[in-house]
């Protein structure tokens, strides 16, 4: 049994609904934990990853793997890093493309791809996003992670997750949505090439082996002649890699709490 009164201290009305209706019909795995006012939905994947839902600066929800201090997104606010280095430095480089392909690596919580929805119907742009994702979240997860947000944006998200996996959906007239549960090193593309690539996996002391050249070439074999690649990283040896790649690398500031992102543009002329 849950205790709602102690759990009412201590949570936003709309963690705490979703909570308890996701608690009531799952059978995963799962324990709360509270820790001054924090609040942690925490779940023991098939892989042995735990996983906790938390509150970032901005007031948007983010997981943190448990154990690793490692975090979905930035603890300065989720939305604010993910708005600033996706959008704001990935996405407007190609406003005067009309239709754009996007591929992301590390689909997660599908942020990234809520984001950019929300950004081509604003800019009435056609983009097809897929997503790649070894290790998706739960259904308690994404549950929680989406109640977190309010009207559409939450509805968006569980549209997301609850789509089935390999399969192309058409979301809206302004953008088509695919996500492949796979690893990196057994992903095979056969379909066009890319406009943009998001890469948003984990930094490279958590998974050294998707920053290292081999990973890179593989990603950014992906893109278009003129297609850009772009992270929050700044680590020195993964853009040395990307140059080695002959990747045209630039430097940004960081979002909140982060010194430098990085940009890195593919040689050639993008074909229009």
């Amino acid at each position: 049994m849950y205790d709602s009164r102690k759990l009412r201290e201590f949570l936003p009305v709309i963690l705490l609904d979703a909570f308890f209706a996701i608690a009531k019909a799952s059978d995963l795995r799962r324990k709360i934990q509270f820790v001054g006012s924090d609040f942690y939905i925490m779940v023991v994947t098939s892989q042995g990853m735990q996983r906790k839902l938390i509150l970032t600066a901005d007031g948007s929800p983010s997981l943190e793997l448990e154990g690793l201090q490692e975090t979905y997104h930035s603890r300065h606010g989720a939305v604010t890093e993910s708005s600033y280095v996706f959008i704001e430095h990935g996405l407007t480089f190609f406003k005067h493309v009309p239709q754009l392909r996007v591929f992301e690596m590390g689909f997660g919580t599908g942020l990234n791809a809520m984001l950019t929805k929300e950004y081509a119907e604003e800019e009435n742009l056609k983009i097809r996003y897929t997503g790649l994702e070894a290790y998706p979240l739960t259904e308690l997860e994404w549950n929680a992670f989406a109640n977190a947000f309010d009207g559409e944006c939450r509805a968006v998200l569980m549209d997301l997750h609850s789509m089935a996996w390999a399969e192309n959906h058409e979301i809206s007239k302004n953008f088509s949505f695919k996500k492949v549960d796979d690893e990196l090193e057994t992903f095979e593309h056969k379909d066009e090439l890319f406009h943009v690539i998001f890469y948003d996996a984990f930094g490279p002391k958590i998974q050294p082996e998707l920053w290292s050249i081999e990973a890179l070439e593989k990603v950014t074999d992906l893109l278009l002649p003129g297609g850009l690649f772009i992270t929050y990283c700044a680590q020195g040896q993964f853009r040395r890699n990307l140059r080695e790649l002959g990747m045209r690398v630039q430097s940004y500031p960081g979002p909140p709490g982060k010194r430098e992102m990085t940009r890195a543009i593919k040689d050639g002329n993008l074909p229009i």
